[in-house]
């Protein structure tokens, strides 16, 4: 497909307080046709950032990040959305290999792989080594779940793999680890509260042991040193508190998850 005939792309971002990095997200997808970002109340120069980059601004209050980034698509000026979160910016590779995708066929779609750092240090072992998220999709075919948290894009077919990397710069250190999946928690534990799931008690403690020797022993998380253990620790935030949550509100017994 040549540049005349090639479909045009929309470049999405949510964000609130995301000035740390939007400046290098926005320039690294300068290459699209259109770039996006749906504020949710930024107080601090994220706009003005946005501005600067020639992107358009909309406006939202804060639906949960599925329901808000599925308000970005229906938003966008394209059919073809390139997806990324205020933190996540395309390298160099990655910029080519978009600008080489073949979008003829509306039902596909494009994972790439995400490199997350916390702070310097980029995670290379444990659970989020191998993350390929779906970040290039047409939205006649695909588009994000509506959770809360988590949310991942549903598509028609595959996934074809686009070359290079996202750089995910997620965290500023090991303390902002624990701070997000903290955050995350009363999210979590709304998902499983619509879903009716609920826990004993007794298998918190097994879960959170299996989530950590998962993340830690298993896929290597302890060659990341102190941050491979943090991450570790995280997971097993992410395994218990939401369940625990659910406990102190229903008592106990439960039905089982």
């Amino acid at each position: 497909m040549n540049a005349a005939s090639r479909p045009p792309v929309s470049a999405v971002v949510i964000t609130r307080n995301a000035s740390r990095h939007l400046g290098a997200v926005l320039a690294a997808a300068s290459g699209c046709d259109e770039r996006l970002v749906l504020d949710s109340g930024s107080t601090d120069d994220t706009l003005a950032i946005a501005a600067a980059a020639g992107a358009r601004i909309e406006r939202q209050p804060f639906l949960g990040y599925g329901p808000q980034k599925r308000r970005a698509v229906e938003l966008a000026a394209h059919d073809w959305i390139l997806s990324l979160d205020a933190d996540e910016v395309l390298d160099e590779e990655a910029r080519a290999g978009l600008a080489a995708a073949d979008l003829s066929d509306p039902a596909a779609c494009y994972a790439i792989r995400r490199r997350t750092f916390v702070g310097r240090r980029e995670l290379r072992h444990g659970p989020w080594a191998e993350d390929r998220p779906v970040r290039v999709f047409n939205r006649t075919t695909a588009n994000f779940k509506p959770l809360a948290v988590h949310e991942e894009v549903v598509a028609a077919g595959r996934p074809r793999s686009l070359p290079g990397s996202l750089l995910h710069y997620s965290f500023i250190d090991c303390a902002d680890v624990i701070a997000r999946s903290l955050a995350y928690v009363p999210l979590k534990a709304g998902i499983m509260r619509r879903k009716g799931q609920r826990v004993h008690a007794v298998l918190l403690p097994l879960r959170g042991l299996a989530a950590f020797a998962g993340a830690y022993l298993v896929r290597g998380g302890w060659r990341d040193g102190p941050a491979g253990f943090v991450v570790a620790v995280a997971r097993v935030i992410d395994s218990t508190l939401p369940r625990a949550l659910l406990l102190t509100e229903d008592g106990p017994e439960s039905r089982s998850a």
